[in-house]
Formats: C-alpha cells, sequence, structure tokens
C-alpha cells in the first residue's frame, strides 16, 4: 500500500516565507549591532576633594599709635604797664598839614601837547580794496561797482586805442599781449602810468590811452581814503 504525502506537509511551499523571516532578522541584528552603544573604561575613585576649606592665614595684630602733639607754649607774659599820672605831661605829636594855601603861588609845568600821528595806510590793490574806485556812471552794490569799473576801462581802451597801429608797424600775425598797470590816488586821478607791449610805439599809444581816463571817485580803506592799484591785460590781434 503507498503512503500518500500530504501537500500542506511540503516545506517547499514555505520556503518563500523562511527567506522572508530569515532576511528582516538578519536586518535587525545589523541594526542592533550599529546601534550598540559602547563606554569609555571608568577611571578609578579619586577621592573626594573639598573646595570649600577655608585657608587658614595668621593676621599679625597692630596697634595704631596716636601722634604725640606738641605741647603749647605758654602766652608771653605782658610786658610791664606804665601808669601815668594826671599831673604829667604828655608831648603831643604835630602832624603838620601838607594842604597849599590859596595865597601861596603853586608852579605848574608847562603842558606841551602833541600832535598825533595820523596813520598812513599804503596802496591797497583793486582786487582786495573795501571801498573800490567808482568810474563815473557806475551805481550799485560794491561787487557791481568793481564790476562796472573793470568794463568801463576796457571799453574806454578798445575805443581810444588805434587799432591799425600794431599792422602798421609790420608785426607778425597773431595774438599779442598788452599789460597795463596804473594808480588811483586819493583824489581819483589816474598816475603812475605802466604798460608793456610788444613794440615802444604800441606801449606809448596804451599810456596816452590811459591818460583819458575820467577822474574818479577814490577808493577807501577802513573808511579813508587810499591809493589804490590796478592792473588789467589786453589782446592785440595783428592780421
Amino acid at each position: 500500500m503507498e503512503i500518500k504525502k500530504n501537500p500542506k506537509s511540503n516545506l517547499e511551499n514555505y520556503s518563500k516565507i523562511f527567506m522572508q523571516i530569515g532576511l528582516v532578522l538578519a536586518l535587525f541584528v545589523t541594526y542592533a549591532a550599529i546601534e550598540k552603544k559602547t563606554y569609555d573604561k571608568s577611571i578609578g575613585d579619586l577621592g573626594v576633594v573639598n573646595m570649600n576649606a577655608e585657608m587658614e592665614e595668621d593676621i599679625p595684630i597692630t596697634e595704631r599709635i596716636e601722634p604725640v602733639k606738641p605741647k603749647t607754649p605758654p602766652p608771653p607774659t605782658p610786658e610791664k604797664i606804665e601808669v601815668v599820672e594826671d599831673e604829667k605831661e604828655v608831648e603831643e605829636t604835630v602832624i603838620e598839614s601838607t594842604e597849599t594855601d590859596e595865597t601861596e603861588a603853586v608852579e605848574v609845568e608847562e603842558i606841551v601837547e602833541i600832535a598825533e600821528a595820523e596813520e598812513v595806510i599804503e596802496d591797497v590793490n583793486f582786487m582786495i580794496i573795501e571801498d573800490a574806485p567808482i568810474f563815473p556812471g557806475c551805481k550799485g552794490t560794491k561787487k557791481e561797482l568793481k564790476d562796472c569799473f573793470s568794463r568801463m576801462v576796457q571799453k574806454h581802451f578798445l575805443r581810444k586805442f588805434d587799432a591799425d597801429l600794431p599792422n602798421e608797424l609790420g608785426l607778425s600775425p597773431g595774438k599779442k599781449r598788452v599789460f597795463i598797470g596804473f594808480k588811483i590816488d586819493r583824489q581819483g586821478n589816474i598816475v603812475n602810468i605802466q604798460a608793456r607791449a610788444p613794440h615802444p610805439k604800441i606801449k606809448d599809444e596804451v599810456v596816452k590811452v590811459m591818460k583819458l581816463l575820467p577822474r574818479m571817485k577814490p577808493g577807501k580803506q577802513r573808511g579813508k581814503p587810499v591809493g589804490v592799484s590796478y592792473n588789467i591785460p589786453f589782446s592785440l590781434i595783428v592780421e
């Protein structure tokens, strides 16, 4: 008689389950090995240290010594007071008066008046003068008066100067510089005219033209009339 094997007892049917269980166990063992904590070996007991132990220190006992005050000497014995009897005459000291009598003549030294020297202010440059000289016809503020002065001097030069003279002298073509300087004295007159030009005749012409300037109102420094120096350059075109 043949014994038939029960299909449920065949273990090959559960091979997949066993493999899964084995895999789970392997993963669990690996995880447990990774997560296992290790500790350093403990060092033996070194004893207990008491940090609150007070350090005893010998403090010497000092005694305060009060300074000895010097004894104050007794007051000096008063001098012997001499008693003057009423009958004894006491000489009085006579103080002579230093006041003079009206009848006495008093000599007085002659008083000599010293004339105060007048302060002399030197010439001031036009650029820094407090109150610039005023060209006839100019009006306005201090700055406007200065600008008007320079403008009118240039206009006077261009109107009076002989513009054909540089060409007649045979100078080389181009721009020629002329420097002019003069002074407005305390009365407003034009004096000390100086010029620097590329030709002597041009210099003479410049001086002649600047002498024709009108009389100005003099400039002032600290409220007093002073001489004012003025300088201006010009350009001449030679064709």
